[in-house]
């Protein structure tokens, strides 16, 4: 009866719903098409969400204080046609590279993020359904992101619909 299995929902960008600080958050056509892409838009208030790239520290913090084993990668279709694609990797906080999620609402609010770039793909991944079926960039997103944030992607949803999704290891055993 031991739970041995904590999985945690990631998506391939960030989004924020409410105030308070987003360090990746983006105020450009970038952050519009996200937003447009991804269907980003409050199922209940109707309200534009936030969005911008991946943030590693947040994604550190989340692993490390919910004991995550496991991620669901979402939404990794919308960053399909990116020519490359930022990875938040850590913060600089008033000129002090910072690693994790900054311990106070301060520096959280002066965080700037540092970036990774990574290559893009333009490849349709909707029909992808074994990791091997994702284009080569589209792999090494998802292994960098599986470093960088303490647990394996082990499924990956490569579209909106219910069977567009990649099953990386079993999650139910």
């Amino acid at each position: 009866t031991k739970i041995t299995r904590v999985i945690g929902i990631l998506k391939a960008y960030t989004t924020r719903v409410g105030s308070g600080p987003f360090p990746t958050e983006l105020f450009d056509e970038d952050g519009e098409a996200l937003r447009r892409i991804g269907g980003e838009v409050g199922v209940t208030t109707g309200r534009n969400r936030r969005c911008g790239w991946f943030d590693a520290p947040i994604a550190r913090y989340a692993t490390r204080v919910n004991g995550l084993t496991d991620f669901f990668l979402t939404k990794l279709d919308v960053l399909t046609g990116w020519e490359k694609i930022p990875v938040c990797v850590a913060y600089d906080v008033d000129g002090t590279r910072v690693e994790e999620i900054p311990t106070t609402q301060t520096d959280f609010h002066h965080a700037k993020p540092i970036y990774e770039y990574l290559p893009g793909w333009t490849e349709d991944i909707s029909k992808a359904r074994t990791l091997e079926d994702l284009p080569a960039n589209a792999r090494s997103y998802v292994k960098y992101l599986e470093d960088i944030s303490g647990a394996p992607m082990s499924a990956i949803g490569v579209g909106p619909g219910r069977d567009e999704t990649i099953a990386v290891r079993d999650l139910v055993s």
